[in-house]
């Protein structure tokens, strides 16, 4: 099985085609874009910044725990960081697995431990 890929990056989310390795049926895909709105109040975009070479532990710790207690899977997942403007994407989490319900089951996972877990913190700026 291929390594996990973690991206924390600055860079924007690139869009690609789906390649399943054999024996895997199943994608689930979470792309989180940033809202327009904050509170209730307009912005522009958020700010991202994170203790880095924490967060790429934390990580890292992560698609380890997914590949021990979780069964064979793929997973890729990137955090941008820095200003990500309004309706642009701020993170993409890829499961690859054998089976439709394991893939959202653990696409599901990965966004609840990133979003609970990893050093990220954001900061709106306002419109």
């Amino acid at each position: 099985m291929p390594q996990p890929v973690i991206i924390l990056s600055e860079a924007p989310i690139p869009t690609s085609p789906t390649v399943f390795e054999p024996g895997e049926g199943a994608e689930a895909q979470f792309l989180g874009i940033v809202r327009g709105l904050e509170d209730g109040r307009a912005i522009s975009g958020i700010d991202y910044t994170a203790y880095r070479p924490m967060a790429e532990k934390m990580l890292q710790e992560l698609v380890d725990h997914g590949a021990r207690h979780h069964g064979p899977h793929r997973v890729l997942i990137q955090h941008r960081l820095g200003f990500v403007a309004a309706e642009a994407p701020s993170i993409i989490i890829r499961v690859q697995t054998k089976h439709s319900a394991e893939a959202f089951d653990l696409c599901r996972w990965y966004l609840q431990e990133v979003k609970t877990r990893v050093p990220i913190w954001k900061r709106p700026v306002w419109a």
